[in-house]
């Protein structure tokens, strides 16, 4: 199972300063296109290569376009033995432009 965080609840975790870690798993041109401000570019066919650079002490929250690319990040690092806390942004950047910040570009 899975552990989603709604856009609005992300944004008032951001807002609060909580420690997280917000990772992009999208690709390098869909990141440059739009973006959450402090989400860290970790394409997802990288993900594993770089579970290094993953906070085990934060909740990391994985966004993509809409939560499936997010959601095998998941699946990937649960199975590699990854032991922090993860989240995956429900409806990804689209829900966070959506709901949020409209001031991010859809595609």
């Amino acid at each position: 199972m899975i552990e989603e965080i709604s856009a609005a609840d992300l944004k008032a975790r951001l807002d609060a300063g909580d420690n997280i870690q917000l990772i992009d798993v999208r690709q390098p041109e869909e990141h440059s296109f739009a973006r959450i401000e402090g989400a860290k570019l970790i394409p997802l066919g990288e993900i594993l290569r770089r579970m290094g650079e993953l906070d085990t002490e934060k909740d990391v929250i994985i966004h993509c376009k809409m939560g499936g690319r997010s959601a095998r990040a998941i699946e990937a690092l649960r199975q590699s033995g990854y032991k922090g806390p993860l989240k995956n942004l429900r409806g990804g950047i689209t829900a966070w432009s959506n709901e949020v910040d409209p001031k991010v570009p859809k595609y």
